[in-house]
């Protein structure tokens, strides 16, 4: 029993990415950025919350049972333990990192800039981002305060300010370790990608109902850095785009916006919920 349902949440998992993400694809000029959002992390999150759950059930049950062969049980067993022991590992390592990251951020000197508190960065390149977990903190450079005017600076700070309306750097701290755990499955890299450029699209679509959003939109093309640099990727870096398609997305969205809003999140958790049936298999356990 625990050997098949290894087997199937395995092979259920692999069919969500293989079959999920080309019909996302196929979708995505159809859909506005907000659906396009909730879509792509349900099916971002559906494959690992899956395996997750099939690994719990497999624990609580225990060793014991009906087994096809004799050593299924402990097999099984030390599988599913192993697998989350060493996601836990993981995980620790990825707070550890993050950590160390904010208290060299702390290390640097804060400046008021624009009535907004921030941790100054000595380097050239115009760079903006949020740092921390739930309480993020933001950091500049000098490079972004001489290179933007007044008015673009203050898009940009409205931009980071979304981020942290969000909460993106610990929603993403998050996500980044489901990432990096099942990064195996198909498609982990583009619906990664995807979910990146989305949480930017909402921070533009944020801050562009505040600011000028031809304002915002000429901020990106000069903070656009081709050479990426060796920032943390626990940082999360609101304005950084990696990719010239990415940054033509953003700057069409902000010209031509679209009277969306976020629809509920109701269905979208409603699917996330099918991945705790594993978990049903437990009073039936013998």
């Amino acid at each position: 029993m625990h050997l098949l349902m290894i087997l199937s949440a395995l092979a259920l998992a692999g069919l969500c990415r293989t079959c999920g993400y080309p019909w996302l694809e196929s979708k995505r000029t159809q859909w506005t950025w907000a659906q396009r959002w909730q879509v792509t992390l349900l099916v971002f999150l559906w494959s690992p919350l899956l395996m997750l759950m099939t690994a719990i059930a497999i624990l609580w049950m225990g060793p014991q049972g009906q087994m096809v062969w004799k050593w299924e049980g402990w097999w099984s067993y030390a599988l599913a333990g192993g697998a989350i022991g060493i996601a836990a590992l993981l995980n620790l390592k990825l707070i550890y990192e993050g950590w160390v990251s904010v208290q060299t951020i702390h290390t640097y000197p804060q400046r008021l800039v624009q009535n907004t508190w921030a941790y100054s960065l000595d380097h050239v390149l115009p760079y903006a981002a949020q740092v921390g977990f739930w309480h993020s903190e933001l950091v500049i450079t000098h490079g972004l305060i001489h290179t933007l005017t007044l008015e673009q600076l203050n898009a940009v700070l409205v931009h980071e300010q979304a981020h942290q309306h969000y909460r993106d750097t610990f929603w993403f701290f998050w996500w980044g370790w489901v990432r990096r755990v099942t990064f195996w499955l198909p498609h982990s890299t583009e619906l990664w990608q995807e979910l990146l450029l989305l949480r930017e699209l909402r921070a533009d679509q944020w801050a562009a109902q505040q600011v000028d959003p031809l304002v915002l939109a000429e901020s990106l093309l000069l903070m656009v850095n081709p050479n990426p640099t060796d920032f943390s990727e626990t940082i999360c870096a609101a304005m950084h785009t990696s990719t010239r398609h990415r940054l033509t997305e953003r700057i069409d969205a902000l010209l031509s916006p679209s009277a969306s809003v976020v629809p509920s999140p109701r269905w979208t958790w409603s699917g996330l919920l099918l991945t705790t049936l594993p978990l049903a298999a437990i009073p039936f356990h013998y």
